[in-house]
């Protein structure tokens, strides 16, 4: 769970690429794209702010040119790139297969600039904590999809239908990865098995063998994997079912105090805090990527995340990661800035990017 770019939520992924003992389990490494989901959020919770919104002005989702810096100089591999279902999926048509072919537009611009104009892979990442219909205050706002006792909530089958959808326009395109939703949390695990399962059959329905990454509960955190007894990740996840053996779990782990992203000091070890789903993803057989983790750019959290990627890339259940985050629009660039090529700290300082 990321707080705000305004805090610590970012990470080493340029100096990583270049760690001296990286084993070659990691076979993608890159950065998260995020701004796709900028310019909804209201400090009142006033439902519909910022949707559609204008894109290029309140949201994009790629800096072709930041793109450009950290493909061709830095060799990243990867990009997350982050959208939101209410701007795809217009809360008038609502959830499911009919999309805003503008927006969509958009979209494809992006994904077909990273995987065909530079030959990198795309994580396509709804940014909506498994709610659709009101993204005012994400990531507590909105109804948890297929909530059966929620009657504003959308359903389980128009989940799948929306992920049908968007497979079958990217099955062609084998560098396009499926993240099947950013961070689920609060609410059932077993609704959340039911809703991934939905999407992973109406994926392969439409015929696309693209590989799928699956988010666990509780902001599908690392550290938390083996924790909640009957509701814990470790419970439900490995009960997916991929036709093709084709998918990965998602993971997200931040170094600060309570895992957030929100805070100057790293204190978590990850190779402490990840121990847990280390190892059951070599019970279940299971690959895994972190598409999200980060830490400032203070000395304590450099050394801690040059250990994780150490950790990572000496456990081959890691094929894959992301760091959070590069901001191609609409900049937060309060304290450190973020890891977009050009950005700047609050006081016009070197950003993240520049200094981590």
């Amino acid at each position: 769970m990321k707080i705000s770019l305004s805090t610590a939520a970012t990470a080493a992924a340029y100096a990583a690429l270049a760690l001296p003992g990286a084993s070659a389990t990691i076979y993608y490494a890159g950065v998260a794209e995020s701004s796709g989901e900028f310019g909804a959020w209201s400090a009142t919770a006033q439902v519909g702010t910022g949707l559609p919104g204008q894109f290029g002005v309140d949201y994009a989702f790629i800096s072709n040119s930041g793109i450009d810096v950290m493909a061709d100089q830095h060799k990243i591999n990867l990009f997350r790139v982050a959208f939101l279902l209410e701007r795809m999926c217009p809360l008038a048509t609502g959830l499911g297969s009919k999309f805003d072919e503008s927006h969509f537009g958009h979209f494809k611009d992006a994904i077909d600039y990273i995987t065909k104009t530079k030959g990198a892979y795309a994580i396509l990442d709804p940014h909506n904590y498994m709610r659709y219909n009101n993204p005012s205050s994400q990531p507590f706002s909105g109804s948890v999809i297929g909530n059966s006792s929620d009657p504003t909530a959308a359903t389980t089958a128009q989940f799948g239908a929306f992920w049908g959808e968007l497979a079958s326009r990217f099955a062609s395109d084998e560098k396009v990865i499926f993240g099947l939703m950013n961070e689920p949390h609060d609410m059932p695990s077993s609704l959340l098995l039911a809703n991934l399962q939905a999407a992973v059959d109406a994926i392969r329905k439409a015929g696309a063998k693209n590989l799928i990454i699956a988010p666990g509960n509780s902001w599908t955190g690392g550290h938390a994997w083996t924790q909640g007894g009957a509701e814990a990740n470790s419970a439900w996840l490995h009960k997916l079912v991929d036709p093709l053996n084709n998918t990965a779990i998602d993971i997200h782990e931040y170094l600060d105090q309570d895992f957030s992203g929100g805070h100057i000091p790293c204190t978590q070890p990850a190779a402490t805090n990840l121990a847990g789903v280390t190892a059951w993803l070599k019970q279940h057989s299971l690959k895994a990527f972190i598409t999200e983790f980060g830490g400032s750019n203070t000395t304590a959290c450099v050394g801690m995340l040059g250990d994780m990627l150490d950790y990572m890339a000496q456990n081959e259940e890691y094929i894959g990661w992301t760091a959070w985050a590069a901001d191609p629009c609409c900049t937060d660039s309060a304290q450190y800035g973020s890891l977009e090529p050009g950005s700047t700290a609050a006081n016009g300082g070197p950003s993240l990017y520049d200094t981590i």
